[in-house]
């Protein structure tokens, strides 16, 4: 292992992985698609996922989501002006 240090002065250690073909070649075509500047920064960002995974929702709470985007599809809804109108309520205090 080589060690270096990156812009935040982490200490930061070079590894060797193998990896199957197949998937390294979905992290060639993902990472610079999300934005990041390196494949090294893609798999840091994807390692400290898995370390410090984040929040999930619970089962009620996406069945809450799905209901309120099919209210928003059928016109459901109405947007947060339109009710600060009708109660008469100033948004900007």
């Amino acid at each position: 292992m080589s060690t270096e240090t990156d812009a935040s002065n982490d200490r930061m250690e070079k590894i060797n992985v193998r990896v199957p073909q197949a998937l390294l070649e979905q992290l060639d075509e993902e990472w610079e698609r999300r934005g990041y500047s390196s494949k090294s920064e893609a798999i840091r960002d994807a390692l400290r996922d898995w370390v410090n995974p984040p929040a999930t929702l619970s089962e009620e709470t996406l069945e809450d989501l799905g209901v309120s985007r099919q209210q928003r599809e059928r016109g459901d809804t109405r947007s947060l002006d339109a009710v600060a109108e009708d109660y008469d309520v100033d948004l900007d205090e």
